[in-house]
Parts: structure tokens; C-alpha cells; sequence
């Protein structure tokens, strides 16, 4: 469920009409529900209230200060995957306790600044990184808390670019070798082992995927208590997909998810942390963009928005599928038309959609990419000199700009040119 809903002919964020902040702000821009980020964090906390847990938010999803210090102040942690999100995190007023620092690279100074600033745990994810920590943490005379991300080789029926628990994926450790990586750990100075983290993928639809990393998780946790480990908290990870079209075939709901890590591992007494981020962030978010041509080709009609690949890259990078609605309401019974929906950006990549059926609409017209709050504003860039577009986030019938667009002056200002020159 989200906030974005058609009233008296127009589409609205909770209680603000969409055309009103276009016409404030200019588009292409985000719009964010405070109502349904909210909601779907406390979806996700209510469904392990079985036990003791934490969400921490996977704000890769989407990262922006008034989106975090929302959910902080809620009651949810933060995953992070770099220094610069740890930083945004801190600075959105997450303590350290409840900041987990997951990732495959985390560099030396990453580690320092998290151990400095205080950090709830580092999932490590290599034996070299394992390793590492210790020896800033021993410089430093402090304690790592610490859990291994074991890679139990589970295919999560999700896209490939986004499926992170098969073995010839980088994440994680085998998990046939967790055994001896945890007595390696155990030994070295300056580390804390206090549970097992996994993670197998993104976007998924179902729950056995989850369900049977989760008994091999449930496996290796009595193995390792038998070997003298004491592991007290299992880190789960995210990955619980999100409907993107309006079809009757949706994913599991949280409060399903919930009861089956009961199942599979409540009677193991550890704490649980999950790391959603898509169904939190992804359909409290969407992209709202200007027609600039109807363009009639050779066999098909185009609609030429001034949104682009470059502001929303998942349908181009993988070949994701958006609803995308106008946001002054079609009559009822409409005639409709194929039309391929694309962009500016000179690239034939530039394309949100192919014969995508949509009611009659011209210049100026206003769409609503839906589901575009998760990978949507975070991965944009300035390809073809085109600014990075505003963000707002709504609550109730108040809207406020988040990021603003910067101007070109201020883009080709930050180049350098050599003295040279």
C-alpha cells in the first residue's frame, strides 16, 4: 500500500496534489510519503515483535537526511556500505549502536571512523577483511563487534545483477568453511564474534529462498555453539520484494516473512536484525516527470519525457518494469494507445518502457513514475550534463524540497581546469 491515490481527477501525495508540487518545483522530481515510509518500517517491526530485534533500514535504497532521520525517529537502526553512508547516517542522528556496517570493501579508514564514532556491528565478509579489522581495532585498543556474512549457495529466483547468495557470487564466506573463518576470528585480538549474518538477494517474491538459507543458518548456529562460539544475534539481511505493477501476484507480506524466521529460527533465542530497504523506501517514492513530445515514428509513437536514464536507471540497467500513470485521472473506459516511453539522453538505452499501453496525452501532460522511491533518486547522475533533480518529501498537506536542483553554473563549477589552460 502507499499515499499516492487519484482524488477528485488528479493524483495526490497523502494530501498534497502531485500538479502542485510540479508546478512549485519543476519536474522531473521525487516525491516521497512520509505516511508510507512510516508505515512500512512499522510492518516490518511489528512482524518480529516475537522476539528481541532491530530494522535497520538499508538506506542504499534511498539515502537523503529527511528519509533517514524520518525512520531514526521511529525507531530504526541504519546498514550501511560505506564510510559515506555511515557518515550520513551520524548525521541524521543514528547512534552508533544502531549503525551495522556491512560490504565487501571497507577500507582501513572506513573501519577507523565507524570503531571511532561507535558502530553496532561490522559483517564481515573475507578472511583479508576479518583480519584487518582486528588489526585497526587492536591500534586503536578498542573491541570489534562482529559477525561472519556466511554464503550458504541458495539461488534467490531474482534478477542475477542483484542475487547475492550463490557461490560464485562476492559476498560472504562459503558457508562450509564458517567453522574454521569463526575460529580464526575467536583468536585474532581486538574482534568480538557475536553472531552470523546472510544475505542472499534482492527483490524476492517468495519465501523458501529465505526460508532455506535460514535452516542453514539455524545449522551452523548450534554448530558453532557447540564449538565454544556464542553467537547471539543473527543478521538476516534484506531482499523481501515489492509489487511493481498492479497485478494480483504480490510478494509476501512482512507479517508472513516474520513468521517464518519464527519458524525457521526462533527457537535458537538470538536477537534478530533484518535489513529491508526497497520495501520500506520503494513504493513511498515516486518519479514525476513532463512530457516534452508526442512523436509519431515508423510503426510506433513515442513519448519524450524530461526524465531520464539518468534519473531513474533501474529500467535500463535491469530492464526494471514501472507503472507509469498520468496524474490528471483518465475517464473511465479511456482509449488507449501503445506508446514507447523514453527520455532525452542521447543513448537508445534511454527507454522506460516498450508499447507500453497509455490514454491520450500530449506536451506539458504530467506522468507519475510509480515504486520509484528505492534506487531511484540514489543512483541518478549528471550524464549528459543534466542536473541531479529535486527530491520533496510530503507529510500529510505540507511538501518540502529535500535536495534542491542545482543550477549548471554550480555543475561546471566544481571542474578544475590545470594551469595550463
Amino acid at each position: 500500500m502507499d499515499h499516492f491515490l487519484y482524488r477528485d481527477g488528479q493524483l495526490y501525495a497523502e494530501d498534497v496534489p502531485v500538479a502542485e508540487i510540479a508546478a512549485a518545483v519543476g519536474t522531473p522530481v521525487y516525491v516521497y510519503s512520509t505516511a508510507t515510509l512510516l508505515r512500512h518500517f512499522r510492518l516490518f517491526d511489528e512482524a518480529l515483535a516475537w522476539g528481541p530485534h532491530l530494522v535497520c533500514y538499508a538506506m542504499k535504497a534511498a539515502s537523503n537526511q529527511a528519509i533517514l532521520k524520518t525512520l531514526a525517529e521511529a525507531g530504526a537502526g541504519m546498514d550501511v556500505v560505506s564510510g559515506g553512508e555511515y557518515a550520513r547516517a551520524r548525521a541524521a542522528g543514528v547512534p552508533g549502536e544502531r549503525i551495522v556496517f556491512s560490504g565487501v570493501g571497507k577500507t582501513r579508514e572506513e573501519i577507523r571512523t565507524a570503531l571511532e564514532g561507535g558502530i553496532r556491528q561490522f559483517n564481515i565478509e573475507s578472511e583479508p577483511e576479518m583480519r584487518v579489522i582486528s588489526e585497526v581495532a587492536s591500534a586503536m585498543g578498542v573491541v570489534a563487534p562482529v559477525t561472519v556474512r556466511v554464503n550458504p549457495d541458495v539461488d534467490a529466483r531474482t534478477h542475477a545483477k542483484i542475487a547475492t547468495g550463490k557461490s560464485e557470487n562476492k559476498f560472504g564466506i562459503p558457508i562450509a568453511k564458517a567453522r574454521a573463518v569463526y575460529a580464526e576470528a575467536a583468536a585474532l585480538p581486538g574482534l568480538k564474534v557475536i553472531g552470523i549474518d546472510v544475505h542472499i538477494g534482492s527483490q524476492l517474491t517468495e519465501l523458501e529462498p529465505f526460508a532455506m538459507a535460514y535452516r542453514k543458518v539455524a545449522e551452523l548456529t548450534e554448530a558453532l555453539r557447540a564449538d565454544g562460539h556464542e553467537i547471539s544475534r543473527l543478521d538476516l539481511g534484506g531482499g523481501l520484494g515489492i509489487p511493481y505493477t498492479r497485478s494480483n501476484e504480490a510478494p509476501p507480506l512482512p507479517v508472513e516473512y516474520g513468521a517464518m524466521i519464527e519458524r525457521e529460527l526462533g527457537h535458537l533465542g538470538c536477537e534478530i536484525e533484518i535489513e529491508p530497504g526497497r520495501l520500506i523506501a520503494g513504493n513511498a517514492g515516486i518519479l514525476v516527470s513532463e512530457v516534452i513530445y508526442l512523436k509519431e515514428g515508423e510503426g510506433r509513437n513515442f513519448l519524450i519525457l524530461d526524465a531520464a536514464m539518468n534519473d531513474l536507471i533501474r529500467p535500463a540497467m535491469y530492464e526494471a518494469h514501472h507503472d507509469i500513470v498520468p496524474v490528471i485521472e483518465p475517464e473511465a473506459g479511456a482509449e488507449q494507445a501503445a506508446f514507447d516511453i523514453v527520455g532525452p539522453v542521447c543513448e537508445s538505452g534511454d527507454t522506460f518502457a516498450k508499447g507500453r499501453m497509455m490514454p491520450a496525452l500530449g506536451a506539458g501532460d504530467l506522468v507519475a513514475f510509480r515504486s520509484a522511491g528505492a534506487y531511484g533518486a540514489v543512483m541518478s547522475s549528471e550524464y549528459n550534463t543534466r542536473a541531479l533533480i529535486p527530491e520533496v518529501l510530503v507529510k500529510g498537506d505540507q511538501f518540502a524540497v529535500i535536495r534542491r536542483r542545482p543550477s549548471f553554473e554550480e555543475i561546471i563549477n566544481r571542474d578544475s581546469l590545470p594551469e595550463w589552460l
